[in-house]
């Protein structure tokens, strides 16, 4: 988009609502939109969240102020879960929910079959951060993308540039480490999934780093996977021009005062912009933003990876607002220079940079400056006593040089709560009034509602008659029909034609009002009407393949080295996935493999961005036998690569499991796209594996049986942050090359950490999973692929998991013998879960 086609009304302000008093802050401080959940399918499960049948409700409230309102249904939906996940969809089409964030394909799929134009946009859950994967999402009608909080604004111009379809970016609030869609450790260590909406953030816990084995002393520093939080704000223009449509904050699990005060700033900006004013949010403005919340502030990855800026490591929750560091400490209290102002009443917490250990706070009881007690503010800069509540804090445990938080401002937090706590309406519209009139007549008058585009026709129900002394005039009217205190309406034009001296009641003016502000605001909450059909969910299933004889299922490999490759085509592996951390690696597994007149398939990385297509035409170039595609972006490459040249000879195109295929409607969208094999998401337990398998062509379908699981796979990279004194790949001095990082937990597993060609860091689980109990399960179903996945294995220990698995599919020895023989942890993806007959 060019900015001189950039209008105000083409940019949304897209605020947070985990309660009611939230939804109302956020339309009292200049909301364009609201994102809420209800009780069950949204990736905000702790939230209060609403009820499904609040939603009328909802839609009529916002509808009033003319807001809209988005309902997230951003998570995996299991196949038990489809009949249920219509009925919500149902619900948001009756009640006019102008659209739904969804991050699950097969989920797009069903609402596409309930209606062809109810509203979807795709969730930052999607993983979307390329033109392609934009272009892989068009056939279903979407209306906009939330793009990856990765990209940053030359690849977010790009893509708008490119893939033409409305963008929507997150300017603020709590950075996730890893890409959305792409973790896994929250519920591979804690049972709560982040793409079930249960994150137990794992990120914001301390780790030690291991290299090459040995453990690396970091001082303070212990948390390598907190971000900072984001914050946009000063960059408004920059992202506006960039053609973004929709600036989403972040926070349903944050109070009512913390959108009040984030929403007003970013409404203010946005405004700015459009006026002309270019100058940038005041210091003031910015303190305030922290004192809500804030883990440090950073551009996150908007103007490009800078690692060392966006972890600091040393503190995992919010601070607030930096006072300074204690010059001295006194008998009642701290002697400090301010950074920032502060008063009697706030909230101070001591950081003794250690985080773990209880830290001394409480309220300030006194300020002093040379020794005289304020009444007022302490300004920044000055130099003052601070005196804590006496039963708040223990002085012997605080140090000179001890850094000092303003954690909370009594004063802000009541000021963002009037905002909303008010019997006022929160904003009003421009009304429009044509008036006309003819002695022996009614008075006949049009309102219209401006903004929604609604006109209302109230005529008097007396008839007109001739001025003896004052005639009604133009002034007359005005006063009486702009007396629209208490509505949402405020008048703006009125029109007036009137025939000779006429005059009319008082109270038929007054009846005339009411009349047309109660029709009008009776048009304001009417929901949108979309088209819908009846659906059965489960209509399109289709029966499993026949049940695959012991002896007759394939075993593939996923090598990580040459070594690893040699010793599965030693061990007989007919079909070898190569998955190395550079391509330049690729040429010599694929002439391993085609010397041993075997099958190779090479692997794409996890994540698309702008501009990386460079990587997928070389592996078209090394003409390997499959590709196992890890995202959408990648897949429409070469998808479009197949129809651009149809007479070529094209790889097999198998979908791996970071497509986050959970429902055999996900399985069927990926097969009509084009895919040859799915791998089904590491999300399923086995129970509801064996019901995806139960409706899904499974003759289609490839299960990883054995791997260490990738948990959190990150634009971060531990390597640069905490290995180097660069910022980024151009000047790391590239340590991932001669050394091998691990991240070492509360419990001493030492979880490896690789790098794929984009520097991208995947953190694995320490210990291997398995499977192999459900092996006879998934045969009987029909399921005759199945993959193991290596990592740090020497080629010994290849050949041993490779015969064991073997051994198992040809009957020979039990899936329990498997797992207990390799010390593997026996579990199906993230969750072990319970088989029931």
């Amino acid at each position: 988009m060019k900015t001189a086609t950039i209008r105000r009304e083409d940019v949304e302000l897209l605020a947070p609502a985990g309660d009611w008093d939230c939804m109302r802050s956020a339309v009292a401080n200049g909301a364009d939109a609201i994102f809420f959940g209800v009780e069950k399918f949204n990736a905000r499960a702790r939230a209060n969240n609403f009820r499904m049948d609040e939603l009328p409700e909802i839609m009529a409230f916002l509808h009033s102020y003319g807001v809209k309102g988005f309902l997230t249904f951003n998570i995996l939906i299991f196949e038990n879960e489809l009949a249920d996940a219509k009925e919500l969809i149902d619900a948001c089409v009756d009640a006019g929910v102008d659209a739904v964030i969804v991050q699950d394909l097969g989920l797009v799929k069903l609402i596409r079959e309930i209606s062809p134009d109810f509203p979807i946009h795709g969730s930052t859950q999607m993983t979307i951060t390329s033109p392609e994967a934009v272009e892989f999402t068009k056939p279903f009608d979407m209306e906009r993308v939330v793009l990856g909080r990765e990209n940053n604004l030359k690849q977010i111009q790009k893509i708008g540039e490119q893939a033409k379809l409305p963008m929507e970016v997150f300017v603020h609030g709590a950075l996730c480490v890893s890409y959305s869609g792409q973790c896994l450790t929250s519920e591979m260590w804690g049972g709560r999934s982040a793409n079930r909406g249960e994150c137990a953030q794992a990120c914001r816990l301390p780790y030690d780093l291991m290299v090459d084995g040995e453990h690396k002393p970091m001082g303070d520093v212990a948390y390598l996977l907190s971000p900072k939080d984001l914050a946009a704000i000063d960059l408004m223009p920059e992202l506006i021009e960039a053609g973004v449509t929709s600036f989403k904050i972040e926070g349903r699990l944050k109070t009512p005062e913390y959108v009040a005060n984030v929403v007003s700033k970013y409404r203010k900006a946005i405004d700015r912009y459009f006026e002309g004013d270019n100058t940038p949010p005041s210091k003031e403005e910015v303190r305030e933003l922290q004192q809500s919340f804030s883990r440090g502030f950073t551009h996150g990855f908007l103007d490009g990876t800078n690692n060392k800026q966006l972890v600091d490591g040393t503190f995992p929750k919010s601070r607030g607002v930096y006072l300074g560091r204690v010059d001295q400490v006194l008998r009642d209290g701290v002697v400090l220079k301010l950074d920032a102002p502060v008063k009697r009443g706030d909230g101070i917490v001591f950081d003794a940079g250690d985080p773990t250990q209880k830290e001394e706070g409480g309220r300030v009881y006194d300020v002093r400056r040379k020794g005289v007690k304020l009444e007022g503010e302490a300004g920044e800069g000055w130099i003052v006593d601070i005196v804590p509540g006496r039963s708040d804090v223990d002085l012997r445990r605080v140090k000179v040089g001890d850094k000092v938080w303003k954690t909370n401002d009594p004063a802000l937090d009541k000021r963002l709560r009037q905002s909303f706590e008010t019997e006022k309406p929160y904003c009003v519209f421009p009304v429009n009034v044509k008036v006309i009139g003819s002695p022996g007549q009614p008075l006949s008058t049009w309102w219209t509602d401006v903004q929604k585009g609604t006109t209302v026709r109230v005529d008097s129900e007396m008839e007109l008659d001739i001025a003896q002394k004052r005639p009604m005039t133009y002034e007359l009217l005005e006063e009486q029909f702009g007396r629209l205190g208490g509505t949402v309406f405020q008048l703006e034009q009125l029109d007036v034609n009137l025939h000779g001296d006429i005059i009319i009641p008082m109270r038929e003016l007054n009846n005339i009002r009411r009349q047309a502000v109660e029709q009008l605001a009776g048009e304001r909450p009417k929901p949108p009407v979309y088209v819908k059909r009846a659906v059965d969910v489960y209509g399109d299933t289709v029966k499993p393949a026949s049940p695959v004889a012991r002896g007759q299922a394939e075993l593939t490999a996923l090598c990580r080295s040459l070594p690893q490759v040699e010793a599965a085509l030693e061990a007989g592996i007919e079909m070898i996935y190569a998955d190395f951390e550079f391509i330049k690696q690729f040429p010599a597994a694929v002439e391993a493999v085609r010397t041993a007149g075997r099958k190779i398939a090479l692997v794409t990385p996890r994540i698309h961005m702008p501009g990386e297509n460079g990587y997928h035409n070389n592996i078209l170039r090394l003409k390997p036998d499959a590709v196992l595609v890890r995202n959408t972006g990648a897949l429409y490459f070469y998808l479009r690569h197949r129809m651009e040249n149809p007479d070529a000879q094209h790889p097999e195109l198998i979908g791996d499991f970071s497509l986050n295929i959970a429902n055999h409607k996900a399985v069927e969208l990926f097969l009509e796209a084009g895919c040859d094999a799915v791998t089904p998401s590491y999300d399923l337990n086995i129970q509801q594996m064996v019901d995806l398998l139960g409706r899904s062509r499974t003759d289609k379908m490839e299960v990883v049986i054995h791997q260490h699981l990738p948990m959190f796979h990150t634009e971060h990279c531990v390597y640069c942050t905490f290995m180097s004194e660069g910022t980024d790949y151009t000047n790391c001095g590239r340590p991932c090359e001669d050394s091998r990082a691990s991240l070492q937990d509360r419990i001493g597993m030492s979880h490896p950490v690789r790098v794929d060609e984009g520097c991208r860091n995947t953190v694995y689980n320490a210990v291997e999973q398995s499977g192999a109990e459900y092996l006879a399960n998934f045969m009987d179903l029909g399921v005759s692929r199945y993959r193991v996945e290596f990592l740090e294995e020497t080629p010994e220990q290849v050949r041993e998991v490779i015969d064991l698995y073997n051994r198992a599919l040809r009957g020979e020895i039990s899936g329990t013998q498997v797992w207990k023989t390799l010390k593997a942890t026996n579990q199906l993806g993230v969750t072990r879960g319970q088989l029931v007959k």
